[in-house]
């Protein structure tokens, strides 16, 4: 009483002051934690989570359930009574002391002995069987078959009643109404469950169920071990019909969930995985159909393209085209000769013309016509000048309109042009 005196009188002396260190804050509620007898030793049991395992020898983890969560530590000087290695989704109970830790503001039980809860033994199970199947190569994926993508016959392994079957039905007419399901009524809960899926799935399996879908909607560990049971896991891996396991809720998660060809987090998911939609079916037909007429189109105009190409081509090395040609060519060089001759026609033509003005200038019919003569001795040459004749010799003087005969009387050597 004196110590719990003396504390009081500390604190109602720190109260008066008004304001306070974190430290003090901190202290002031460790020393509330201390007092709680119920603090000082409790167990409290819930689902580990984020343990890890510190160098130091110390274990760090929370305890967890629907409502909230708890820090805990356990010191490496309390770790010998621990029997086994503890993992996350144990269930445990954990014994110890809630205390503050005043440095960090943050209050943690401090675990002295940690035991398996009930559902804790059965993760314990749960996590032998699953480690012996993997082993055994059960999960591999190399095992697991292709889920059909278009059905005609679902087969259903789970309660004739419930949510389960009502959503498998529901959804398999809601996306196609022609898809027959034989439901085989099984136990999925409680000691018989396991021998009751496994018969179900062997009588669907010697039908001609297209797929089949094994499960059940949620529940505890305990509702859902039947499907954690290693005879389930084996006739599900021996079933030659593939398989989709849609036990409990999304966060369930099974050894059938493990073995099966395909895991639906739920029984609604998993008609949807199974049945494929008959709306979107026949849309896809429509656009395959749109798709197939484009491509066909597509191809009929290249190959309308490459025929006139390809006829194009065999005119153009045809005979007959190449005879063609030569007959052009032919008319080409015709007309190109004329056009030459005519040319050198009018070109000659034109010098013709020339030589014969030029001739004309040199013509002495044309002198004749100017008032000039052309003189000839007897014997018909020109006489150019006096020394050619004398008198008495006969000449010729030809005029533009006749000849005139004569005789030289005389010559004289004076020039008419000097």
């Amino acid at each position: 009483m004196d110590l719990l005196h003396s504390l009081t009188e500390y604190w109602l002396n720190l109260l008066k002051n008004n304001v306070y260190t974190v430290a003090q804050v901190n202290s002031y509620i460790k020393g509330m934690f201390n007092q709680d007898f119920l603090l000082r030793k409790l167990t409290v049991k819930g689902e580990v989570s984020n343990c890890k395992y510190h160098s130091s020898g110390h274990i760090y983890f929370t305890l967890k359930d629907p409502s909230g969560t708890l820090n805990c530590v356990m010191f490496r000087g309390n770790r010998n009574g621990l029997k086994f290695q503890m993992t996350e989704g144990q269930q445990v109970q954990v014994t110890g002391s809630c205390d503050v830790y005043v440095k960090g503001g943050s209050y943690q039980l401090y675990a002295t002995s940690i035991e398996p809860d009930g559902t804790g033994q059965l993760y314990e199970k749960y996590e032998q069987l699953k480690k012996k199947l993997e082993e055994l190569g059960m999960f591999s994926p190399e095992y697991k078959q292709a889920i059909p993508k278009y059905i005609r016959t679902l087969g259903v392994v789970t309660a004739p009643t419930g949510a389960a079957v009502r959503d498998i039905i529901s959804i398999t007419r809601r996306r196609n109404p022609y898809v027959q399901i034989i439901l085989y009524p099984a136990i999925v809960q409680g000691v018989d469950a396991p021998a009751s899926i496994v018969r179900g799935l062997q009588v669907l399996a010697s039908t001609d169920v297209d797929v089949i879908i094994v499960g059940r909607g949620g529940g505890s560990i305990e509702d859902l071990w039947a499907f954690n049971d290693e005879s389930v896991a084996q006739a599900i891996f021996d079933c030659p019909i593939p398989i989709i396991s849609a036990v409990g809720h999304e966060t369930d998660t099974t050894i059938a969930d493990y073995v099966a060809d395909l895991r639906a987090p739920t029984p609604s998911a998993a008609a949807e995985l199974a049945v494929y939609e008959y709306q979107r079916f026949m849309s896809d037909i429509e656009d395959y159909r749109n798709i197939l007429y484009g491509q066909l189109d597509a191809t009929l105009s290249l190959y309308k393209h490459e025929l006139k190409v390809r006829q194009g081509m065999l005119r153009a090395y045809s005979p007959w085209a190449r005879i063609r040609d030569r007959r052009m060519r032919q008319a080409d060089y015709v007309d190109t000769l004329n056009l030459l001759w005519k040319q050198q026609l009018l070109k000659k033509k034109n010098m013709l013309d020339i030589r014969i003005e030029k001739m004309k200038g040199l013509s002495p019919l044309d002198k004749l016509k100017s008032g000039f003569s052309y003189v000839e001795d007897e014997n018909g040459n020109n006489i150019k000048s006096v020394s050619q004749t004398a008198p008495g010799k006969d000449i010729k003087v030809k005029v533009t309109d006749g000849t005139i005969y004569a005789k030289t009387i005389s010559t004289d050597t004076h020039s008419m042009f000097s």
